[in-house]
């Protein structure tokens, strides 16, 4: 398939080539007709790419307090690392798309494969989308009305807000796209309307549809305006579909308006508002959220759990629907609202339109490829190379945040050969296996896996998916290395602690590294990291039991996170505080044999109380330490502290930046101009281990510390 995107680093507008997604629960792939261009959303987005680190920053000033707070915390230069790599990551551009179902996933009902739909699809020639996100095109609807349907819903969800009613006398502020549809749907509301611009063109289609106008540009006054339009009572609303940073806009809506007057915010203004304004009319204000309830609801819109009728009536699926009846019923006219028509290769062009010039409104992308072009599961990303059966050959399963901005550059300065990323959507595939030099970008894991030449695989996807991933690479005869945690449950444990056992049993795999049965590990890469390794080395000398003490600053994540839920992410103690039971495992080089955990009380307003959690745990030669994993602290304090008493001495560890010793003869102190937790010299390990035919982490301690972080989980549960 191929897709836009935008590169917010440098700029560009491109369009590449990617293995087409598969098919997942809840969700359809659509072969893409028509996509029309947002024009205010996207124009902003290719704009603010071609800024320049300076103008970005102005931009985002929330975003640069998050940037000094992590160079406080982590340091000058891993913070230039993030933000570089952040920057790096294109972002796909568009949500208005029309096309065909060609493949329905399970629990998908009231579709079928070959019906027309609509959806918030991007600009690609194959989309997935939640079954909530799509509705069926009316046979009398074409395919270029069809794909004004989403970004009218916006306008139509700010209209639902005002609740206007048969005679209401509305203003819609800003004649682009948004507010021209929104003209329309007012007047099909029976209200009458005046559109203010200052883009006479934009007013000459206002007028078209029914509305009075007014451009402040040509002097005239909006507030006046107002006033005529509602027969000097004020009017009864104002939907703003500006994208500026000027408060004119909110400021003349307040002054124009009646007493108890609604005003709706669906655009972008400033926010700098006159109390008096609105204290004196008791007016209402309220800021509309996209096309409709359920948007940025991961159980709507990703599940595809949808809400009552009869107690939700107009979700983001219902505003599509209502949108498309109104475009059959010829109520709704986009017709002269369609500027350009761009082929889809051609969709650099159609974005400098875009940019260029500001007439540009309904810029339509039309797709004509052969269906068996778009299907493609596999693409090469270099010309085929040799590679070297003696030594490790990868396979990547995902590329999301951590995998490329970590992992696979850490993997890379090891040497590794690289052959085929898998990723479900296949963008991130293409985009990280390139940098990084794989062969190939692929959305087929089975595939993957039965290609003999590939002996290891690397897995970084999401937490319930880890356990199945690593026993189907394990049967397949692979080297598995598999992002933390292991497992979220304990029948999932034993699942790869049989593969595992099966796999050395029967001797699989087919060259030297794993004709001793493939290799294990989890990417704990705390005790890798050079400060532990120093650690460890020290304290070889001290023959009586230690005493650790380690606090994660973790940071606070909301409830609905993916993290936080125990089916798919397994909570934060499995997902996050396993690396500091391992990290207390390796310094105390002795088997775990109690625990004891303790979580926050229950609470009003505490939606979350197991990220807040002592764990202790004693350990065989006598040593014994607590984890404080807390989620409650301040971003500017430390995020991750480690300190051992032991023999009258004792080692501090902040933040995997500096480490100081009290008492230790010849050593006071360790301080890396550059934070380092260990992933590169973890990747490394891994593949020497690999060649040699050793273990990077003992298969014991490996699943000592899973079994031991699923315990702990569960105790705080029982809470």
């Amino acid at each position: 398939m191929k897709q836009v995107l935008q590169d917010m680093a440098r700029g560009r507008t491109i369009v590449i080539e990617a293995p087409a997604p598969q098919v997942s629960r809840a969700h359809l792939l659509i072969h893409t007709s028509t996509t029309l261009i947002s024009a205010g959303t996207e124009r902003m987005l290719v704009d603010f790419g071609k800024a320049s680190y300076l103008e970005k920053a102005r931009q985002q000033p929330d975003k640069v307090k998050m940037v000094l707070e992590k160079v406080a915390t982590d340091g000058l230069m891993t913070t230039i690392e993030a933000v570089q790599s952040k920057l790096a990551q294109p972002l796909p551009l568009g949500y208005c798309n029309v096309g065909v179902v060609a493949e329905l996933g399970s629990g998908v009902d009231g579709f079928q494969e070959g019906d027309r739909v609509v959806s918030n699809g991007p600009h690609a020639d194959v989309v997935k989308v939640s079954k909530n996100l799509c509705a069926r095109v009316p046979d009398c609807v074409s395919n270029e009305a069809a794909s004004f349907v989403v970004v009218a819903s916006i306008g139509l969800q700010g209209i639902r807000l005002a609740q206007p009613t048969l005679g209401e006398a509305f203003v819609v502020t800003g004649a682009g796209l948004i507010g021209l549809l929104t003209v329309q749907l007012l007047r099909g509301q029976g209200c009458r309307v005046l559109a203010i611009d200052f883009d006479e063109s934009k007013l000459a289609l206002a007028r078209q549809f029914g509305a009075q106008t007014c451009n402040p540009g040509a002097g005239e006054d909006p507030v006046a305006a107002g006033m005529a339009l509602s027969r000097g009572h004020g009017v009864d609303g104002v939907i703003i579909t500006a994208s500026t940073k000027s408060t004119d806009p909110v400021t003349q809506a307040a002054r124009m308006s009646r007493k108890r007057g609604r005003i709706v915010l669906v655009g972008v203004a400033g926010l700098e508002l006159n109390r008096a304004d609105f204290y004196e009319k008791e007016l209402s204000f309220q800021v509309s959220c996209s096309y409709g309830p359920g948007r940025y609801d991961s159980a709507y819109e990703d599940l595809g759990q949808d809400y009552p009728f009869g107690f939700v009536r107009w979700t983001e699926q219902r505003n599509f629907e209502a949108v498309l009846d109104m475009l059959a019923s010829g109520q709704l006219d986009v017709e002269p609202l369609i500027t350009h028509r761009f082929a889809f290769e051609d969709a650099p062009k159609a974005y400098e339109a875009l940019t260029q010039g500001k007439s540009g409104l309904g810029i339509l992308l039309q797709y004509t490829s052969p269906v068996g072009e778009r299907t493609v599961r596999s693409v090469s990303l270099a010309t085929r190379r040799h590679f070297d059966a003696q030594r490790p050959v990868m396979g990547f399963i995902g590329a999301g945040n951590y995998a490329s901005r970590m992992l696979i550059p850490a993997f890379k300065a090891a040497g590794a050969q690289f052959h085929t990323i898998v990723t479900t959507g296949g963008i991130n595939g293409v985009i990280h296996g390139e940098k990084a030099g794989f062969a190939e970008a692929s959305t087929d894991m089975a595939v993957m896996l039965a290609n003999k030449a590939i002996n290891t695989v690397a897995i970084v996807t999401r937490h319930d998916t880890h356990a199945r991933f690593v026993a189907e690479a394990l049967k397949a005869g692979k080297n598995v290395f598999v992002e933390k945690p292991l497992a979220i449950q304990h029948v999932e444990l034993a699942d790869v602690e049989a593969a595992y056992a099966l796999a050395h049993a029967v001797g699989v795999g087919n060259d030297r590294q794993t004709r001793r049965g493939p290799q294990i590990m989890v990417g704990f890469n705390r005790r890798f990291s050079p400060q532990v390794q120093k650690m460890k080395a020290l304290l070889q000398a001290v023959k009586e039991p230690k005493s650790f003490i380690m606090t994660m600053n973790a940071g606070a994540i909301p409830a609905n996170h993916w993290t936080q839920d125990s089916a798919i992410g397994g909570g934060r103690i499995i997902g996050e505080a396993c690396h500091f039971i391992d990290l207390m495992r390796f310094l105390a080089g002795s088997p775990i044999v109690s625990i004891q955990a303790r979580r926050m009380g229950d609470s009003p307003g505490l939606l979350v109380a197991e990220d807040k959690a002592s764990i202790t745990l004693g350990f065989q030669d006598g040593s014994f330490g607590t984890i404080l994993y807390l989620a409650n602290g301040a971003a500017s304090f430390p995020k991750e502290r480690v300190e051992v008493f032991a023999g009258g001495r004792v080692l501090q560890l902040d933040n995997f930046r500096k480490l100081k010793g009290y008492g230790w003869p010849g050593f006071s102190k360790l301080n890396l101009w550059k934070q380092d937790k260990g992933q590169n010299a973890c990747a490394a390990a891994f593949l020497q281990a690999i060649e040699k035919g050793t273990s990077a982490i003992p298969v014991d301690e490996i699943f000592e510390v899973a079994r031991a972080t699923i315990d702990v989980a569960e105790q705080l549960r029982k809470q």
